[in-house]
C-alpha cells in the first residue's frame, strides 16, 4: 500500500481540530498513488482527503499546486478544492510531514477508457488551459527535455542496467528531442500527469481531475501529448486513432489549436512518452525490492515512443 507515513489516531484528531470540519469518524490509508501518502479522511461534516507530502515533493513547491487547485475550482474546474484552517492556512505540518486537507471528489477512474471518456478529457483539458490563464504563479517543469538525459545518464552509467542498443536508441532519441524542441508555442499552467488514474467519471461524465503535483508552466499542447500516450494506446499496444482524434477535436472545440501546436503534436507526443519512459526507467532501477511502491515497465513506453516517431503529421493522429 503506498502509504509511507503511518500516522496515529491521536495525532489525526489534534491535526483536524484546527479545522472546522468537526470530529475524525474515519481514517483510511489510500492504496493507490506512488508521490504522496494519502488517508480517506471522514469528518462530522463530510469526506477528504488527507496528503502528507513525501519527500520527492519539494515543500518549497506547495504553496503552487495548493493554490492552482483552489485557483481551478474557483473557476469551475472539477478539482480538490485545499481545506483551509481557523488560521486561515491550507497547509501545516503532522507526523513530520507538510500536509493538507482537501475536498472528496466522487466518481472513479476508468480502467478501460472509452471514446467518450477521451473526449470528456479533451475538452476538460482545455477549459482547465484557459482557467489556469491568469494564475498568477509559475512553476519551471523540471521533467521537460532538458532535464530527460541527466534522467538517462543516470540510468545507463549502471553497468548492465540497459541493453546497449536500447541505450543507443534512447541517445539518439534524445538528441534529435534536444535539437528540435519548440520554444515559442502557447504555453501555460499544465498538470502534466493526466494518466486515467488521476481522472474521475460517473458513468461517462467526467466528475474530477485530481493529483497536480506535477502541474507547471509549459507548452499547453504538451498536456495533450501526455494525453495521447496515456489514453489513446490499447492494452495490446496499439493506437487507437479515433480515441485520439474524439479527444484532439473536442480540445479544439473549447480552446482552437495554432497550427504549429497541431503541426508539432507529433514531436511533443514523442517527448512525452521519453518523459515517462525515462523517469519509469529510473524508478525500475532505483526502487528497493521491499519498497510499498512496484515500479511501472518503461518498454511500454518505448514503444509509443517509436509509434510517435513513425507518425510523419497530424494525419497519424485522425487529424486533417
Amino acid at each position: 500500500m503506498a502509504v509511507y507515513t503511518e500516522i496515529a489516531d491521536e495525532e489525526v484528531a489534534d491535526f483536524v481540530a484546527e479545522y472546522d470540519i468537526g470530529r475524525v469518524i474515519a481514517c483510511k490509508g489510500i492504496a493507490e498513488g506512488i508521490e504522496n501518502t494519502n488517508y480517506l479522511l471522514v469528518a462530522e461534516s463530510g469526506t477528504y482527503i488527507l496528503t502528507l507530502y513525501e519527500k520527492r515533493v519539494r515543500a518549497e513547491d506547495l504553496p503552487f499546486f495548493l493554490g492552482l487547485m483552489e485557483h481551478l475550482a474557483g473557476r469551475g474546474i472539477p478539482c480538490p478544492t485545499p481545506v483551509h484552517g481557523r488560521d486561515g492556512r491550507a497547509l501545516r505540518t503532522v507526523a513530520g510531514r507538510s500536509a493538507a486537507i482537501v475536498t472528496f471528489l466522487t466518481g472513479m477512474w476508468p480502467r478501460r477508457p472509452t471514446v467518450a471518456h477521451c473526449a470528456a478529457l479533451g475538452e476538460a483539458t482545455a477549459h482547465m488551459h484557459l482557467a489556469g490563464a491568469d494564475f498568477p504563479m509559475t512553476r519551471a517543469n523540471d521533467l521537460s527535455v532538458v532535464g530527460w538525459r541527466p534522467l538517462f545518464e543516470a540510468s545507463v552509467r549502471r553497468p548492465n542496467a540497459v541493453a546497449q542498443e536500447l541505450a543507443a536508441e534512447l541517445d539518439a532519441e534524445l538528441t534529435v528531442l534536444e535539437a528540435d524542441w519548440p520554444t515559442d508555442l502557447p504555453a501555460g499552467v499544465i498538470h502534466a500527469d493526466l494518466f486515467p488514474d488521476n481522472v474521475f467519471f460517473e458513468g461517462e461524465r467526467l466528475s474530477g481531475i485530481i493529483d497536480y503535483y506535477f502541474a507547471c508552466s509549459d507548452f499547453l499542447a504538451y498536456d495533450l501529448a501526455v494525453c495521447l500516450n496515456a489514453w489513446c494506446f490499447e492494452r495490446d499496444g496499439s493506437f487507437n486513432i479515433t480515441k485520439a482524434r474524439r479527444m484532439v477535436n473536442a480540445y479544439r472545440s473549447v480552446r482552437e489549436l495554432a497550427a504549429d501546436e497541431l503541426d508539432l503534436l507529433p514531436l511533443l507526443a514523442r517527448g512525452a512518452a521519453m518523459r515517462f519512459l525515462l523517469t519509469r526507467l529510473y524508478d525500475w532501477l532505483n526502487t528497493p525490492k521491499d519498497a510499498l511502491v512496484t515500479p511501472k515497465n518503461p518498454m511500454e513506453y518505448v514503444q509509443k515512443m517509436r509509434f510517435h516517431r513513425g507518425v510523419r503529421d497530424i494525419r497519424g493522429y485522425g487529424l486533417g
